[in-house]
């Protein structure tokens, strides 16, 4: 076995001789490279994981990449808690390692990755799709994050799990450094599942879409084909664009109610009602009323708190680029423009743009009828969006404009010098590069270094932190 001696050799050059438990954790993941990079089965690699797996007393079908991780743990539920935090190990409390059950580790995190990240070639169905979600699910389970938590981020280019990250030299598997990277490579592997799957044909099976598990990849191939769907098919592909909405409103709509809200409003009475009774200050208050020798106070005067809160009408203007690159942000800001449209006092404008605009102000309240008027694709003008977002800017002062790009214009100096203009008018203007879940996008560097000038620096980042500055604002 050729691949194993190369892992015992090194004793010639004065190195280490490896002990037995180093050498199963080598061959493991020497075996999960080979399967991930090399098509052709490496007979010896595949016999000496079996027979380690089989001597640490784990099932063999953890080396089966046609076994799902969910059918593993439901023939084996002792080992569901295993793979929760599996890739960010703890140091032993003595400083020590302890190698047999790095072993371990390194049999189930192979299984995941493997599962995950080789996801061969041809038509997808939607079982399989279905299969690698939960996969990834599992994956997300041992980075430590919540499964789906990661894959909110833009599907495409960048990150990847190479030889760094498989654990080579590594105590354990420690893969948590690379979240940033693997959540948006999770995304683009998700895309093209999606992309390989006949999707017409599973929507128009009622039996096949019902095993679809709404994604941000999914709902963006739904949204970029829902003109060519008619029927069964259309309703189907509106039932999960509606159900991912909801799933994702609830998430953000909490962010949003963590807001902090305005001061005081002592203009407006108390409600005189029991839960607003301020027991201590009516008792100071009615405190010459004391009786000693009855023992008794005797109250003239209630008193309640204050609960209402001082709130400036505000008026929101979200400006979102609906071009091929940042579906996911479409996403995310039409459902957070629904959120603050239903909060008291401020009044949200939406409009979205490539090389046209469409003012969606009508549908801003409810998000899934604002995605299904949305194009997905095409260029980028922004300043077909600005002719439509000035006008509606009456009040500077108490004015919020929020434009959500990657800002790649083509009439660069023009747009930049019109949303100077509106910054200088006293309007808070916020320039975002990306809002997804995983914080990740691309921003023009022209544009990125004129808006720090302008001391208006981009957000760029997790989709918290424009909760966090519109918070500030409008409350």
């Amino acid at each position: 076995m050729s691949e194993v001696s190369v892992v015992e050799g090194g004793a010639e050059d004065g190195a280490p001789v490896p002990d037995s438990d180093e050498n199963r954790r080598q061959v493991l993941y020497w075996r999960l490279l080979a399967c991930l990079f090399d098509p052709e089965e490496q007979a010896s690699l595949e016999s000496a994981s079996v027979a380690v797996v089989e001597d640490i007393g784990l099932p063999v079908a953890l080396l089966d990449p046609a076994t799902s991780v969910d059918s593993v743990v439901q023939r084996h539920p002792e080992l569901a808690g295993e793979f929760d935090g599996l890739m960010t190990p703890e140091p032993d409390a003595d400083g020590g390692r302890d190698r047999a059950a790095e072993v371990r580790r390194a049999a189930l995190a192979s299984k995941v990755l493997l599962n995950v990240f080789s996801t061969g070639s041809g038509t997808v169905t939607a079982e399989q799709l279905a299969r690698w979600q939960s996969d990834a699910g599992w994956l997300e389970r041992a980075l430590g994050c919540r499964p789906g938590e990661l894959r909110g981020g833009r599907a495409g280019a960048g990150g990847g799990v190479g030889p760094t990250g498989t654990g080579f030299g590594t105590p354990a598997p420690d893969l948590s450094r690379l979240i940033p990277e693997i959540g948006p490579e999770l995304g683009s592997i998700e895309a093209g599942l999606v992309r390989r799957m006949h999707l017409r044909e599973v929507l128009a099976d009622p039996a096949l879409a019902s095993r679809l598990t709404p994604s941000m990849s999914l709902i963006e191939q739904l949204l970029r084909d829902k003109n060519n769907l008619s029927g069964v098919a259309l309703a189907n592909a509106k039932a999960l664009i509606r159900r991912y909405v909801d799933e994702v409103t609830e998430v953000l709509r909490t962010q949003v109610e963590k807001a902090t809200v305005g001061e005081l409003d002592r203009s407006v009475p108390p409600k005189r009602v029991f839960r607003n009774l301020d027991l201590d200050r009516t008792i100071w208050k009615n405190l010459t009323n004391w009786d000693p020798d009855e023992e008794r106070l005797y109250v003239d005067r209630l008193y309640y708190r204050h609960t209402s809160r001082k709130t400036t009408p505000q008026r929101l203007i979200v400006v979102v680029d609906q071009s091929g690159s940042m579906v996911d942000s479409m996403v995310n800001c039409t459902i957070l423009a629904s959120i603050f449209a239903g909060l008291p006092k401020v009044d949200v404008h939406l409009i979205a743009y490539d090389t046209q605009a469409l003012d969606l102000t009508p549908w801003a309240h409810d998000p899934f009828e604002t995605l299904l008027r949305t194009q997905l694709g095409g260029g980028t003008d922004g300043t077909v969006a600005m002719a439509l977002a000035q006008p509606k800017i009456a009040e500077p002062r108490n004015t919020v404009v929020v434009w959500i790009s990657d800002f790649y214009e083509w009439r660069t100096d023009e747009l930049f010098e019109s949303m100077a203009a509106i910054h200088r008018s006293g309007a808070k203007f916020i320039p975002v590069g990306s809002v997804t879940s995983s914080g990740r996008g691309s921003v023009n560097p022209w544009f990125r270094e004129k808006f720090k000038d302008l001391g208006t620096p981009v957000i760029s980042g997790h989709i918290k932190k424009l909760v966090h500055e519109l918070k500030t604002f409008l409350t």
